[in-house]
């Protein structure tokens, strides 16, 4: 036997629901209002790993050229204001991940050379550069 339950009537909130509601934004309900841009060459771990090694690669090969610590430092000094110059062009033209990976290991392989002559310089009492 089943109980007979009386007719409410009409829903007094169905047309509230159905009605569209606007998102919050914390769950978007469909695409973006404005464009989304994409990075055209978006920097990668790969490309900032390759651009290190070869950095690391040019430094270490005009370092070499160097027969005492003023060839040296001046050869690094020369080694990565041309790796600088190549860095810029691949950030306006290029990867620039690899820009990214030169930059880093240039201003590593600066400062390597700055403290080879800081340490001439406190030990000998020279400025080993003139």
């Amino acid at each position: 036997m089943s109980i007979a339950r009386p007719d409410p009537g009409p829903d007094p909130g169905a047309a509230a629901r159905s009605l569209a509601r606007t998102p919050s934004g914390l769950f978007p309900a469909g695409p973006p209002s404005r464009p989304t841009y994409r990075e055209p060459h978006p920097i990668t771990g790969g490309g900032v790993a390759a651009g290190g090694g070869a950095a690391a690669g040019w430094l270490l090969l005009f370092g070499l050229l160097g027969t005492d610590v003023t060839s040296y430092a001046w050869w690094t000094v020369l080694a990565g204001l041309l790796a600088w110059v190549t860095a810029l062009v691949l950030v306006r033209y290029g990867d620039r991940g690899v820009a990214t990976g030169v930059a880093i290991v240039t201003a590593g392989g600066w400062s390597i050379a700055a403290a080879v002559v800081a340490v001439r310089w406190a030990t000998g009492g020279d400025w080993p550069l003139w």
